[in-house]
């Protein structure tokens, strides 16, 4: 949606701010898992194994991260010029409460091999550890029950730029 002037705000780049070397947020994990810290700096496969293989772990972690998150995206909104469409890319939306402070929500969905295939070419990833992975997030059917719009992402490239044109205008409008 950048293409067309929304003003785009990434939480997972926010989230590595947040866990940024001397952070709050950093020291907050340190505190809760010592071994997944080192030389200042977070090991996030460390810490991915750690709260991937327990809910527990994996609340008390979204519960240390979240709220520096979402400070960072209040900061970061200031930016946007008056009017501007602001996006912001929450990959938690849903189960983190997060859709409850946009005005609209909108999901794009993929089918589930596709998915599979980019996070594993993407974060070199094992099958079983995207699928964990995946167990974790909200069912993609029931985030499409959830939205305010879906975004089918089955096709081309130029078939998922059209459908996300369409979802601008029709925020736009609103």
């Amino acid at each position: 949606m950048e293409a067309f002037g929304a003003y785009i705000i990434d939480t997972d780049k926010l989230a590595r701010e947040a866990v940024a070397p001397g952070s709050d947020a950093l020291r907050e994990i340190a505190r809760a898992w010592p071994s997944v810290v080192r030389m200042g700096g977070l090991n996030r496969p460390a810490l991915a194994e750690i709260v991937f293989a327990d809910p527990g772990a994996r609340e008390r972690l979204n519960a240390i991260v979240h709220p520096h998150v979402r400070r960072l995206a209040d900061a970061a909104e200031a930016y946007a010029k008056p009017g501007q469409i602001v996006v912001q890319v929450v990959p938690l939306l849903f189960e983190t409460g997060y859709d409850e402070r946009c005005d609209a929500s909108v999901v794009v969905i993929a089918p589930e091999n596709e998915r599979i295939a980019r996070i594993a070419r993407r974060d070199r990833l094992s099958e079983n550890q995207i699928r964990a992975r995946m167990s974790s997030q909200i069912d993609p059917e029931a985030a499409r029950s959830r939205a305010t719009y879906a975004i089918e992402n089955d096709g081309s490239f130029a078939q998922l730029k059209e459908r996300t044109r369409a979802v601008f205008d029709a925020l736009s409008a609103s």
